[in-house]
């Protein structure tokens, strides 16, 4: 390592006190090219195109079965098929029992269209723990239910138009 030194007041050469910044300098360009090529290496974002929400009027059909789902306060969870509350085997049963009966009012499995086929609404309040939700929805799709939805009310203001 090498020392620089210069003529000091007596004439006689002196080290002298001044920091050399070159190297410091240099080390920091080098940890700012660094930091620059490797920060949008770790940033990584999925391209995705994400949908437009827009509110649409249900049509409801006499099919169609209405669910209603709250939590109970104690961590519990009621489930009301229309105005009647059920516990997860009777929902599983009457589920199971409407699909059954309105595949065969259409004439069978084969004459079962996505348009003719039962949907299931569920209505859930703000404050009810996701594992009610979850469970209507779970329990309806393992009746046989393929269109499980979710009603919801827009916010105050806004205007919806039939599409």
């Amino acid at each position: 390592m090498a020392m620089s030194v210069g003529p000091g007041e007596s004439g006689e050469e002196a080290p002298m006190s001044d920091i050399n910044t070159t190297p410091l300098v240099d080390v920091m360009l080098v940890l700012l090219i660094i930091f620059l090529i490797t920060v949008p290496v770790v940033i990584q974002a999925v391209p995705m195109k994400l949908p437009k929400v827009r509110y649409e009027p249900t049509t409801t059909k006499p099919e169609n079965v209405s669910l209603s789902v709250r939590g109970d306060g104690k961590g519990g969870c009621e489930v009301y098929w229309n105005l009647q509350k059920v516990n997860s085997e009777d929902l599983l049963d009457r589920a199971a029992k409407k699909l059954k009966a309105e595949i065969d009012k259409l004439g069978g499995p084969q004459n079962v269209t996505e348009e003719t086929m039962p949907e299931a609404h569920i209505r859930g309040d703000v404050n009810t723990p996701y594992k009610c939700i979850g469970g209507a929805v779970f329990t309806m799709q393992r009746a046989g239910f393929a269109r499980v939805g979710f009603i919801s009310e827009p916010p105050p203001g806004e205007v919806t138009t039939r599409l």
